[in-house]
């Protein structure tokens, strides 16, 4: 009877010792919950500053708080690569404030000790150079881990741990968690590297606007009123600044207005056409250096091979400098008995369809190309013009026009074209719109020109 108390004292204390190991494994799931449930909070945040942050010294700052807090490590840094192939301690965090001064002086002065020249360094060479530093100023305490920050296959940095923890282990789990820091760093960086770069393309298309509004601005906004002919012109870049060029010039200070017919002076006036080789903005600042000077080298009163002959000298070195060349053909039409004069830079020779005989003709003379030559020679040549003809100046991006199929329009087309226009189209505007339609029909209606393409035509009534 004296042992019966005993047993019910048994039985709870079995019953407690069984309850311990059920509460201890539900607080290490809880436990492991909330691990968990920091690490994914951790990880949106850095995502949401990712998403939302414009600037990436901003994200940066954040990058070795958030590797310390997922691995539960005393600190971590990150260290990126310099153009000039320095290695620099961009950030760092350390939980106890009191050493994070010291730190912070032995890890800077173990990436300076450390110049690489960019990707030509294989990873595990530079991983152990920068490694072998850290042990050095660190001390055997504190224990290192990394990862490579890998911008588009190119190692960019390093972003390590740091425990002071002997019983610290480099787990799986840790691998991972900064892995996804390191990645998100790398996308931070591209971000901002694409960001850079749209902002240098937004200020250059800028630019392009304004240096092709600027062209279009020097090019004739109408044609002159000349007596007995009628004008029609077109000038399509093929990129927003081009090097085609054509000018209407009066020869001398008393001439007309280019939109009124009151107070008309008799006088040559000077249709000219151009092509600097080459495309794009170079071509577009020759070009308008080059309309220039045409226009002050007209007023002293030369013939067009004396004006073609001055200009080339004055452009030479300017050209030789830029290793362009211009083709030009000037030419200089009087109203009063309707000769053309004429002096060719090697351009393409203008057409002239004869109305009595419904042919074409060439009009070219010998000469070399602007900028060739300082001492080129140029001829002139004259052409009487008769009621009904018809001339057209052009450039060679539109005979040099291809089809998707590699086939060029060629000048025996643009002949032809010519020709037919100039017997069923009225008037010369009908007769440029005529050549340009032709053209985009060959190469085809969705396809771009890739060269400047440029139209003149002048018909005398």
């Amino acid at each position: 009877m004296s042992q019966l108390p005993s047993q019910p004292t048994d039985s709870n204390s079995s019953a407690a010792t069984d309850v311990t190991p059920v509460v201890a494994l539900k607080e290490l799931v809880a436990r492991l919950h909330r691990e968990q449930n920091k690490i994914q909070d951790l990880l949106s945040s850095l995502g949401f500053a990712l998403r939302s942050f414009n600037n990436l010294n901003q994200f940066l700052e954040l990058i070795p708080l958030m590797a310390t807090r997922v691995t539960d490590a005393d600190g971590s840094a990150l260290f990126l690569y310099k153009p000039n192939g320095q290695v620099r301690l961009e950030q760092l965090h350390w939980q106890d404030s009191r050493q994070r001064k010291n730190i912070r002086k032995a890890l800077e002065t173990a990436s300076s000790q450390i110049t690489l020249v960019p990707n030509a360094v294989p990873l595990a060479t530079t991983t152990g150079i920068l490694d072998a530093q850290m042990h050095r100023y660190l001390g055997p305490d504190v224990q290192i881990f990394g990862t490579a920050i890998l911008v588009k296959h190119t190692e960019r940095g390093w972003l390590y741990v740091l425990s002071r923890d002997p019983d610290y282990s480099w787990t799986e789990t840790r691998q991972k968690l900064v892995r996804l820091v390191a990645d998100q760093t790398a996308v931070a960086i591209e971000n901002d590297e694409l960001a850079v770069e749209l902002r240098k393309k937004e200020r250059l298309d800028q630019e392009l606007e304004i240096g092709a509004e600027i062209q279009r601005r020097l090019l004739p906004r109408q044609c002159p009123i000349i007596p007995g002919v009628v004008l029609a012109a077109r000038c399509k870049p093929a990129n927003r600044v081009g090097g085609d060029y054509y000018d209407f010039i009066p020869t001398n200070h008393k001439q007309i207005h280019l939109n009124t017919k009151s107070g008309t002076e008799p006088g040559r006036w000077g249709l000219v056409i151009g092509d600097v080789m080459g495309k794009g903005v170079p071509a577009g600042l020759i070009m308008t250096m080059m309309r220039g000077m045409l226009r002050g080298e007209v007023l002293h009163g030369n013939s067009p091979a004396g004006i073609l002959q001055n200009l080339n000298r004055v452009m030479y070195a300017d050209l030789e400098n830029s290793h362009r060349f211009i083709t030009m053909f000037y030419s200089e039409y009087n109203p009063q008995n309707r000769v053309l004069a004429y002096s060719n830079a090697a351009h393409n020779p203008p057409l002239w369809w004869h109305a009595a005989t419904k042919n074409v003709t060439r009009l070219d003379t010998l000469g070399m190309l602007i900028g060739l030559d300082a001492n080129s020679q140029y001829e002139d040549g004259e052409a009487q013009l008769e009621p009904g003809d018809t001339i057209i100046y052009y450039t060679d991006g539109l005979t040099d026009a291809a089809a998707a199929s590699g086939d060029r329009f060629d000048e025996e087309n643009f002949v032809t074209s010519f020709n037919a226009a100039c017997r069923y189209c009225n008037g010369p505007q009908e007769i440029v719109d005529y050549l340009f339609d032709q053209v985009q029909q060959f190469i085809g209606p969705d396809r771009q020109n890739t060269d400047d393409m440029t139209l003149v035509v002048l018909q005398i009534l």
